[in-house]
Parts: structure tokens; C-alpha cells; sequence
């Protein structure tokens, strides 16, 4: 799967455990697109055919972000206070996710 780690999100632990996984991955900050605006940064995700992972809840809003539009937007919901445990929960529930036939879950 083509993703894009959003910047409030992709860490470097991250982003090896997905790559690592096989995803042509991206992020946020390689590519040096911090505090990019949100309407710049998912039309930087459609041009480059990448579903963005992202802990803005903004992206949620299905009004404004129609998830027909775009190759994917996966929006994560994490404690207020997350620790590295509830990161890597969340990674390899992605990767259990993406692995899977679309139909799967």
C-alpha cells in the first residue's frame, strides 16, 4: 500500500515497522512538508496515490474530505497521553489492516 505518515504521527519507529511491513511509505517530514496546510497536504497525498495516516481528526469530516476523492484516509484515535505502546498497537493493527483483502474485515 502507498501511505504518507502525517507529521503528528509519523515517527521514526513508525515508519520502519510499516516499511519494514512492504508499504511504499512517505512522510511528512522527509519529504519537508511540515505545517503544510491540510487542503495542500491531502492534495499532495491524491497526486501521489498515498492514503494518509494521520491523527487529525479533521480529516474525519466526511463533508470536507469525501473519502471518494482520495486514495485513502485513515484517521487514528490514540490516548490522550499515547506512550510507545499504544504506537505500536496501533502500526501493526495498520499492518494487519492493509495486509488484508479489502473485503477481509
Amino acid at each position: 500500500m502507498n501511505i504518507k505518515l502525517d507529521e503528528n504521527f509519523g515517527s521514526l519507529r513508525v515508519a520502519t515497522l510499516l516499511r519494514l511491513a512492504g508499504h511504499d511509505l512517505a512522510t511528512v517530514r522527509e519529504q519537508g512538508l511540515i505545517s503544510t496546510h491540510d487542503e495542500e497536504l491531502i492534495d499532495i497525498c491524491r497526486s501521489e496515490n498515498r492514503c494518509l495516516v494521520t491523527i487529525d481528526r479533521g480529516f474525519g469530516n466526511r463533508l470536507k474530505y469525501n473519502p471518494s476523492h482520495y486514495p485513502g484516509i485513515i484517521v487514528i484515535r490514540l490516548p490522550s497521553r499515547p506512550i510507545f505502546e499504544d504506537y505500536r498497537t496501533v502500526t501493526e493493527t495498520l499492518i494487519g489492516w492493509t495486509g488484508s483483502s479489502r473485503y477481509d474485515w
